[in-house]
């Protein structure tokens, strides 16, 4: 039987401390003490399976969803039902029942984009659901006497849930079993001290465990749960800040303040004060307002997003918020632990040097105990497991153990050896455990400048639980580790860098090994190294302390939030990168938290980003797909808010000069899906490494609004000359026409401007839609279709002609305002 089998089934295990207090599994906490529960009986082998099923039977089970994403109905209902949707609809009935057919395409066009959008969001569902399965916590619940991993949502009320170092407390309840059990309340209450738990005291879910061990009874499951009443705010898929998705809700509140007054003078001018044919004035009117909407623009960015999600799903990244990917593409500053980032998460003991004339197999022997007295190792001492197992035969009993824990640096416990001789024993930073003067601490540097971790074993006398049990502590050997690194991450570390993204290195070991380690894998700065416990405190200072130096070692969990702080104090936007226990703390504080797929319950649990194949390299792809999110969404944006100019200028042209409005629905229909629907299609998902930037809507409007002026002045100048020009009953087409000619050519050369740098497809784009226009003037029955007709040479020319000088104008206009305004 596995010594977790032995925990698990109530019996002692030899060598092992029992330290248990037992309570009543379904006992309420006291209403007058309501910190304590009354220390009654709960049975060590857990609920049985008939009990477990009587309680599923009355409901009392964890029944709460863990979603990675909206559901299908809300797909559908966000699709649908918005804003412009219902204006557009709106107008597409009053089109169906006063114009042609091909005067109400753009509602069929908005049918097919909120399918695109539904389809495709439905797909990043389904890859998000999948990989939140895989990524999903597994407590470890007792029943029968056998402990098993179990869904979070198979928990009911009176269950045994076991708690190691990094679990997550999933569900509340009290504490039945505690080996020096400390949990972080820090999510929950913002105390960042962890507390030490004992028998009867209640746990919150939502927190989680940062040392020891032990097990406690569910006393509120499913939605009485206080996670689950806070809306698990420290759990799964919080919000991130998105620039991009708050800068479009604030474009389009721009866009709803223009169209409004708009649209009510164009209905009055032509309606009322034009006295012409009211079907013909109401097909104008509508022509006048739908191309107002940037309807595209909301689509395109959910399926940028949504399509980036499928992407990164098959790369095993879960993404636990969309946005999160927009804001990885933002990062300057990564900020990575050592331990299962830059190196894997095993190690191997290559020496084992005695100090003070120590004899080798009582070493041996000391290590063994100590590896046999710790159920949940970390990897450190994992290692030393595996290079001295328990033996066989008689061993030394555990009385009393120390978890390791990333504030103390060191772990420990206190033995009856086989003679019967009572000794205690430290294992942890030398550094820390030794004073500064020691002679060792030469020895160990020079260990650490090749890139070893170093451990101090020293025996110690007293209780372990004492505050000064490490002073006077008696070194007896040296552990040398030799840490695997991860062979993906020299590259990855040289793709930040060539990106103009800081690398820190923060880590809990010695600065020098971490520094060696980080040389190793050519990280730029590596030997700049900083000891923790030599950063000021003074915030301001140690901001300057973070960007001046590189590698950071014996940092505590505190430190890494007050880190990232500094950080963000000076205008970095920073990513936190972690697996275990003492990163939490950072990485919900970070702009981004990136967590391994194999770290505690608690990092993946905060995180917005999991990397579920444990690999670093998966990184890069992230940035590249944010990054093309943010570049992409940039141009489009600019296409189709260029056009909302363009058609908010128009309509107050129209109002002014009193004339018709110069197109028909059709026409805008056609020149929308040429130079915005179908260009920003591709464009909206095609690769692009350009660094994301900030203030995402100065940008856009910066560009969008000189070119929709440039390209509505154009417009209208040629239909005031084809007005003088032409006359008689056709004269209407022939001018909407010219009018239609030069807005193309405009905005084709818009299109033109933004797909650059040209690449062959997007030559093949350009030229595609512009042959189809082509084909639509020259076509008779396509022609008929779109009422367009150039008549004569002069106009059609002449619209040309303004075209150019636009086109030049926009040429200078981009330049100018590139030089006069650079980002």
């Amino acid at each position: 039987m596995t010594q977790r089998a032995l925990r698990s089934s109530g019996e002692h295990t030899p060598g092992r401390p029992r330290r248990r207090a037992m309570i009543d599994a379904g006992s309420e906490l006291d209403p007058v003490h309501p910190m304590k529960l009354p220390a009654t009986t709960v049975r060590t082998s857990g609920l049985t399976a008939a009990e477990v099923a009587e309680r599923i039977a009355r409901g009392e089970v964890n029944d709460v969803p863990v979603r990675s994403s909206r559901s299908v109905r809300e797909i559908v209902r966000a699709n649908v039902f918005t804003r412009f949707n219902l204006i557009i609809g709106v107008l597409w009935l009053i089109m169906l029942f006063v114009a042609p057919i091909q005067d109400s395409l753009f509602g069929f066009v908005i049918i097919a984009n909120t399918g695109i959008g539904i389809v495709q969001e439905w797909r990043a569902k389904k890859t998000l659901d999948s990989l939140a399965v895989i990524g999903e916590a597994k407590p470890t619940v007792r029943r029968d006497g056998v402990a098993a991993e179990i869904s979070t949502s198979e928990i009911v009320l009176g269950d045994l849930v076991e708690l190691g170092p990094g679990d997550k407390v999933v569900v509340d309840g009290a504490v039945a079993e505690a080996d020096n059990l400390e949990i972080d309340e820090s999510l929950l209450t913002g105390e960042a001290d962890p507390v030490l738990k004992q028998a009867g005291d209640p746990v919150m879910s939502g927190s989680f465990v940062v040392a020891g061990g032990g097990a406690f009874s569910a006393t509120k499951v499913g939605r009485e749960a206080y996670a689950a009443q806070l809306a698990e705010e420290a759990s799964r898929f919080t919000l991130v800040q998105s620039e991009l998705r708050s800068g479009i809700s604030t474009i389009l509140k721009y866009v709803t303040w223009m169209m409004v007054p708009t649209a009510i003078g164009l209905i009055i001018s032509q309606l009322v004060v034009k006295n012409t044919n009211v079907k013909d004035s109401i097909a104008r009117t509508v022509g006048g307002i739908v191309p107002m909407i940037p309807e595209g623009l909301v689509l395109l960015t959910s399926v940028a997003f949504a399509i980036g999600v499928v992407r990164l799903g098959r790369k095993q990244c879960l993404v636990q918020e969309l946005p999160a990917i927009e804001g990885l593409a933002r990062v300057d500053v990564v900020c990575l632990d050592k331990t299962g980032t830059l190196t894997e998460g095993g190690m191997d003991v290559t020496e084992v040097r005695a100090l003070n004339g120590a004899d080798d197999p009582y070493i041996r022997q000391v290590l063994s105990a100590l590896g046999a007295s710790d159920p949940r190792p970390n990897a450190s001492l994992q290692a030393i497991i595996d290079a001295y197992p328990s033996p066989n035969g008689e061993a030394w009993r555990c009385t009393e153990a120390l978890p390791f824990s990333s504030a103390r640096k060191y772990s420990g416990a206190a033995f009856v050896e086989t003679d019967g001789r009572p000794s205690t024993w430290l294992l942890g930073a030398p550094d820390v455990l030794l004073p500064d003067q020691d002679p060792a601490l030469g020895e160990i540097e020079q260990l650490n400048e090749q890139g070893l971790r170093v451990l101090l074993l020293a025996r110690a006398e007293g209780e372990l639980e004492g505050p000064e049990i490490a002073h006077g502590a008696v070194p007896t050997a040296l552990i040398v580790l030799e840490q695997r690194l991860r062979p993906d991450a020299g590259d990855t570390l040289r793709y930040f860098a060539d990106q103009r993204v800081a690398t820190k290195v923060i880590s809990g070991d010695n600065a020098v090994s971490v520094g060696a380690v980080a040389g190793k894998l050519g990280l730029p700065g590596a030997e700049h190294t900083l000891d923790a416990r030599r950063l000021p405190t003074d915030p301001d200072a140690m901001a300057t302390a973070m960007e001046e130096n590189a590698v950071f070692g014996r940092v505590t969990p505190q430190q890494k939030r007050e880190m990232v702080a500094a950080l963000q104090s000076r205008g970095h936007t920073v990513a936190m990168t972690g697996d275990g226990v003492n990163d939490v703390l950072a990485l919900k504080d970070a702009d981004i938290g990136v967590s391994m797929g194999s770290g505690s319950e608690a990092t993946r649990a905060v995180a917005q980003i999991v990397l579920l194949n444990n690999s670093f390299a998966t990184l890069p792809s992230v940035v590249a797909e944010g990054r093309r999110v943010i570049g992409n969404i940039t141009r489009v944006a600019t296409l189709f808010l260029t056009k909302t100019v363009y058609s908010v200028l128009l309509a107050i042209l129209v109002v002014c000069f009193q004339v018709e409005y110069p197109f028909l629905p059709r026409h805008l229909t056609l020149l929308s899906t040429l130079t915005i629907g179908v260009p920003a299609f591709f464009l909206a998902l095609a690769p692009n490494k350009e660094r994301a930037r900030p203030h995402f809507v100065r940008r856009v409007m910066r560009y969008s609004v000189p070119s929709g002026v440039i390209a509505g002045i154009a417009t209208f100048v040629t239909y005031l000359v084809a007005r003088h020009y032409y006359t008689g009953t056709e004269a209407l087409g022939a001018e909407t026409s010219a009018a239609t000619l030069t807005l193309f050519l405009v905005s084709m050369w818009v299109l033109v401007i933004i797909a650059r740098p040209y690449t062959w497809w997007r030559i093949v784009l350009v030229a595609s839609m512009g042959a189809a226009f082509l084909i639509v003037l020259m076509v008779p029955w396509l022609q008929n279709f779109f009422a367009l007709k150039l008549v004569g040479a002069v106009i059609p020319w002449t619209a040309v002609g303004i075209a150019v000088v636009a086109a030049a104008a926009l040429e200078f206009t981009w330049r100018l305002v590139s030089r006069r305004f650079p980002v």
